[in-house]
């Protein structure tokens, strides 16, 4: 009787460890998370309730696959700021939590390709696949991680190259009156970075959808979609994507930046930001302050840029440059959101209207226009040819102006201007036409030597143009002095006048017959 019962006993000891083991390796199905429940919806925003573990930033999940970010934090409601299709939102729908705060990929799989600020593909090119995801917002590298601007960023215009310089590492705010060329800069700069090693982020804040698709035509058609990101926030698109655009353009440069690499990224334009920010601000019910912005309206500008810089060769010496661009109001480039960008960057280039409407294009007026770091970072070829050359321009505006009321003229100032006339002339250049160092160096110095003084005026698009062209046959030695912090010697700017002289010699007016006696 006892041989069953024994076998018995141990059948139930195996099937007892067997649910001890068993259980020991189960995992519950059913893991507790918070959900939150809609008590509001407006245009962009939803305040939640119900989510007592959120924090600030955090991404929310709502229904139908649209995002949110956790904006204001109080005790008992959460102000969510909406980045997708919020119309089919409704008060009592669920809300959860994602556990993180909001990021975007990054990769090399991003060059080329137009994007939103999620990351999701608006080229129709299929999903981007990336491997690696970094947060919109990151503190900006530490001062003592930074290097000083010494290397120069070529635009191709000749008249921000010689007169404005930018650098690598530096915030050129381009600031102008709405259709003055402020985009066309940002892109001709773009366009100039062909076969540079440069690679370019162009991000379009609240602009309207025709003009994205041109823009992005443009750069396929030249070919610098190759070395472009496209970051896109249409002006149709919800306020919050608006609002994390240029963060989330920065985030994708800085990946590059951090892998050592130059990058320049363009923010077209912050007013729209500010604008986007202040609408969100307002609906959150935060305390408006001057012309309603927000009281942070500063801060979320200067967090921003300060993301430019140029890091240290111990962090892999790679640099990020900005140009954001703000639209000023019948030329007031002392209104609140101007003067605040302007104390953040490193410097504007200001576009006149009043220079687009006598077709001086590109219309910098360079009176108004400085880079406060650039002239550091400027090669020392262009130091020599154009060092006078913004002096001689202001006197020439000044005389032009004067000239105007009828007053009788001396010989030296009459030369003064027509000197100043064929500046003006040479500074003018058209859209997706950048100029190389060799031309440009070639065109100042012919400038400012006299050469172009007998020139004709209505002749001077051509003559600069044959200077361009002739410039391509500098010998390779001197070609080489170009790119170093070397000066030009007088055996360097010797060969360099006699190709302008002989590009030159066509245009020069035909000595007038001496009448017979």
């Amino acid at each position: 009787m006892n041989a069953p019962s024994t076998s018995l006993q141990s059948v139930c000891d195996r099937a007892f460890a067997d649910i001890s083991e068993a259980r020991k390796s189960f995992t519950p199905r059913l893991i507790p998370h918070e959900v939150g429940t809609i008590t509001s919806v407006a245009t962009g925003i939803a305040n939640v309730s119900g989510l007592p573990g959120a924090g600030f930033e955090e991404v929310l999940r709502f229904p139908g696959d649209v995002y949110g970010i956790a904006f204001n934090v109080d005790p008992d409601e959460i102000g969510v700021v909406l980045l997708g299709d919020y119309w089919q939102l409704h008060a009592g729908d669920e809300v959860q939590r994602r556990g993180h705060v909001m990021d975007v990929p990054v990769g090399d799989e991003l060059i080329g390709r137009v994007v939103n600020p999620l990351g999701r593909p608006l080229d129709g090119n299929g999903p981007v696949n990336t491997s690696g995801r970094l947060p919109i917002e990151r503190p900006a590298a530490p001062i003592m991680d930074r290097a000083p601007v010494t290397v120069p960023l070529q635009t191709g215009l000749t008249v921000i190259d010689a007169l404005i310089p930018i650098g690598l590492g530096q915030r050129e705010l381009i600031l102008g009156d709405r259709q003055t060329g402020k985009t066309a800069i940002a892109v001709d700069t773009i366009l100039n970075q062909r076969g540079k090693n440069l690679l370019c982020v162009y991000c379009a804040i609240g602009q309207r959808a025709s003009a994205v698709a041109k823009t992005v035509a443009n750069l396929r058609e030249k070919g610098a979609m190759d070395y472009t990101i496209v970051v896109v926030a249409e002006g149709n698109d919800p306020p919050g994507l608006t609002y994390i655009a240029p963060y989330a353009a920065t985030s994708i440069a800085e990946h590059f930046m951090e892998a050592g690499r130059d990058v320049l990224i363009v923010y077209d334009d912050l007013t729209q930001h500010a604008r986007a920010y202040r609408e969100l601000s307002l609906l959150l019910r935060r305390p408006p302050g001057r012309e309603a912005f927000p009281g942070d309206i500063f801060f979320i500008h200067s967090r921003l840029l300060e993301r430019a810089t140029h890091l240290s060769d111990e962090r892999g010496g790679g640099s990020l440059t900005a140009l954001p661009i703000i639209e000023t109001e019948a030329q007031d480039i002392a209104a609140y959101i101007p003067t605040n960008l302007i104390s953040i960057t490193d410097g504007q280039i200001y576009l006149s209207p009043s220079l687009f409407e006598l077709g001086v294009l590109p219309a910098v007026d360079v009176g108004k226009s400085v880079s406060r770091v650039g002239g550091k970072a400027q090669r020392a070829a262009y130091r020599a040819v154009a060092g006078d050359l913004k002096l001689a321009y202001a006197q020439f505006e000044e005389l032009e102006t004067f000239a105007r009321f009828g007053a009788r003229l001396d010989e030296g100032t009459r030369k003064n201007i027509e000197h100043g006339r064929r500046i003006r002339a040479c500074l003018k250049q058209p859209e997706f036409a950048p100029v190389s160092v060799p031309a440009q160096i070639a065109v100042l110095l012919a400038l400012t030597t006299g050469l172009f003084d007998p020139v004709p005026l209505d002749r001077m698009p051509e003559a600069e143009h044959a200077v361009q062209e002739a410039a391509a046959n500098t010998p390779a030695e001197v070609g080489a002095r170009f790119d170093t912090a070397a000066k030009l010697n007088d055996e360097d700017r010797k060969t360099i006048l006699e190709i302008a002289r002989k590009a030159l010699a066509p245009f020069q007016p035909k000595p007038e017959a001496k009448k017979k006696s």
